[in-house]
Order: C-alpha cells, then structure tokens, then sequence
C-alpha cells in the first residue's frame, strides 16, 4: 500500500494532530516502513504451519501455567455494596467528573 502526503495530512488532522512539512515527510516515511514490512509479512507461505495461541509454550525455558477458566467465588454484591459510602440500586455512587 503506497501511502501519500495528502493520507498523512488526512490521518494527522483526524487525530487533531499539527505537522509541519519536515514533520508529514518523516510521518510518511515511518508510517511507509511500517507498511513495507506489513507487506512483506503477509507475503510469507505460512501453508501447513499450525498457529499458535500460546506461543510462549514453545520455549523450553518459560513455564507459564495457565489455570482452567472456572467460577471460584460466588456473586457477594451485598458483601461488596456494604464497604460502599454510597451506594443505590446495587451501584456504587461515585462524585460526577463529566460536565
């Protein structure tokens, strides 16, 4: 994918970012690499290889034990809602940030 000034001015203005030229042709240089590399991954013939979903379980020299995902505790929302100050309707009433 061949990127162009006007897709690194597009991106840096949603992103509400201000480049100056040096800055939109490095951008474009950097983000230009990172797409050749993109290219250049996808391009491999992964044909017969398994995937991965714990890749860190092929190193011999890591261990990483994964537990069974299982309910261990039961619901304790009257236990939890009694440590809150505030509290309403099983909800924790918390001082408003947001205008």
């Amino acid at each position: 994918m061949a990127l162009t000034l006007d897709d690194v001015r597009k991106v840096a203005r949603l992103a509400q970012l201000e480049l100056d030229a040096s800055e939109e042709n490095q951008t474009l240089s950097h983000l230009g690499n990172i797409f050749n590399l993109i290219d250049q991954m996808q391009a491999i013939d992964t044909t017969g290889v398994a995937p991965l979903m714990h890749p860190i379980a092929m190193m011999t020299e890591v261990s990483q034990r994964l537990r069974t995902d299982a309910v261990t505790e039961t619901n304790n929302r009257e236990a939890n809602m009694a440590n809150a100050p505030q509290a309403a309707e099983g909800y924790f009433l918390v001082p408003k940030v947001i205008e």
